[in-house]
């Protein structure tokens, strides 16, 4: 991939077929390709995919490893990226549209606006792949596993819908598992502290993202938690 500086990677995201962008958090709308307004919410797979198929979104993203990847494995799924940083959706947009993956988009966002964009019940599972911890105890509500989140989700996901956590932070597993304990709408079915000790649980465990490599590199345990929502 050429070497691209960010006012040239911004350009080019804008033009992307596969990429849709809010600019200001306070006017919670998208613009697609070529800077064009469009309102996708509950219409994702109407307008965009142009089928039926169930929606995951994986926020966070990043570079949109987990997105690529996932999109790879199930062709008759769609999957979003998610992530406020420009540079890091350009990425993941533009290795989809090398590799033909029409199932793989990318939504440039504020994760709280995260209900301005989807409908309800529209989204079918989530994955939280080594986002920020914010460790310090003034930022716990920004914890992607805290109850605001777990709120924000259940806006546009139907019960029984699949959330994933995957991170090597022992603060963010041990937060996850006290604030699920008490929330009273989800329930952990899964919860492993060094998922690379053993078999693991699902195949889609072993897709690795930038930092996860990084924090295996370090000796990390890599952990994992699967909440259903009720």
């Amino acid at each position: 991939m050429s070497k691209r500086n960010k006012l040239q990677k911004f350009a080019d995201i804008l033009s992307y077929p596969n990429v849709f962008e809010n600019f200001t958090p306070k006017d919670p709308k998208l613009v697609g390709e070529n800077g064009t307004s469009i309102d996708l919410k509950g219409k994702w797979n109407e307008i965009h995919f142009k089928n039926d198929h169930p929606i995951t979104l994986e926020l966070a993203c990043g570079g949109g490893e987990y997105t690529l990847e996932l999109a790879a494995m199930y062709p008759n799924r769609n999957f979003i990226g998610v992530d406020v940083k420009g540079a890091r959706i350009w990425k993941g947009s533009t290795k989809a549209l090398q590799r033909n993956l029409t199932n793989a988009a990318f939504l440039r966002t504020r994760i709280e606006l995260i209900e301005h964009f989807f409908e309800t019940d529209e989204v079918q599972e989530i994955w939280i792949t080594f986002p920020d911890p914010f460790l310090r105890k003034s930022k716990a509500n920004r914890r992607l596993t805290s109850p605001r989140f777990l709120e924000e989700y259940r806006k546009i996901m139907p019960k029984g819908s699949i959330i994933n956590l995957k991170t090597d932070s022992p603060e963010l597993y041990e937060y996850t598992l006290e604030a699920l304990a008490e929330y009273p709408h989800a329930e952990i079915i899964y919860q492993d502290n060094d998922i690379y000790s053993k078999p693991l649980p699902i195949p889609e465990l072993e897709f690795k993202t930038h930092y996860e490599y990084m924090h295996l590199e370090d000796k990390r345990l890599i952990k994992y938690v699967k909440i259903r929502l009720d």
